[in-house]
């Protein structure tokens, strides 16, 4: 390898290892590491720091038509973040038509408050357009829950 082959290798793996360096010192996901602080469906003032993440749990059974969504309106991005939503069953998805859980994770991004809203369709609400239906039907309107996040 002629040597201005290898000034160029020696560049290409400098400048890697100071990627990688720097990945290690930031990680490579936004968040301390730390497990989010849990909130059930009744408390609806969550008081968080930035860069804290934490999560909002609700029932949902979807062989029953049963769902949660976030809707609008959507949170202040510059106060927090949707950082991830998950199904947990409580057998690991074993059995068919079970109960379980919908974790919606949040992440703290800066000073300020907002809104978070999630609203619940059921096998009754289905038809509605808010649920996704063609609103023909006479079914009540679906249940919304709001949380008010303080971000200090």
């Amino acid at each position: 390898m002629s040597s201005r082959g290898a000034g160029a290798a020696t560049t290409a793996l400098r400048a890697l290892v100071s990627v990688l360096a720097l990945l290690l010192v930031t990680g490579c996901a936004s968040g301390s590491g730390e497990q989010p602080t849990s909130h059930p469906t009744q408390d609806t003032t969550i008081t968080a720091e930035v860069g804290e993440r934490f999560t909002l749990s609700v029932p949902e059974n979807s062989s029953t038509r049963e769902h949660w969504y976030l809707v609008a309106p959507k949170p202040d991005a510059a106060v927090v973040r949707t950082a991830d939503r998950r199904y947990e069953s409580p057998d690991d998805g074993k059995s068919v038509g079970g109960d379980g859980t919908l974790v919606f994770t949040f992440e703290a991004t800066g000073r300020g408050s907002t809104q978070i809203v999630l609203m619940h369709c059921t096998f009754p609400t289905a038809g509605t357009k808010a649920c996704g239906g063609d609103g023909a039907s006479a079914a009540a309107e679906p249940a919304r829950i709001t949380y008010t996040v303080k971000v200090g």
